[in-house]
């Protein structure tokens, strides 16, 4: 097993190949090799999508993954949304 944090201002699901596999800001235990890792909505965080490869960690020194809160003017308008 390996072990990831996703680290984000706020608690939110994290993504591993589309699944929820936790929450942000805590260790989980992943299989090795390449994930694609991403947060639950709201969708105001950059960057949107993150590939990593999990080998050679240990629950004291998970990998790390960090992604950032974007400000309000960033967000894309939703399709469908009023502006």
């Amino acid at each position: 097993m390996e072990y990831l944090t996703v680290r984000f201002p706020e608690t939110r699901d994290v993504l591993v190949d589309g699944l929820v596999q936790g929450k942000t800001n805590l260790v989980l235990e992943l299989e090795a090799g390449v994930h694609d890792v991403s947060l639950g909505p709201p969708r105001n965080f950059s960057p949107l999508e993150q590939k990593v490869l999990l080998q050679s960690t240990s629950p004291l020194d998970p990998s790390r993954v960090d992604f950032h809160r974007l400000p309000p003017s960033a967000i894309p308008i939703s399709p469908g949304s009023r502006p």
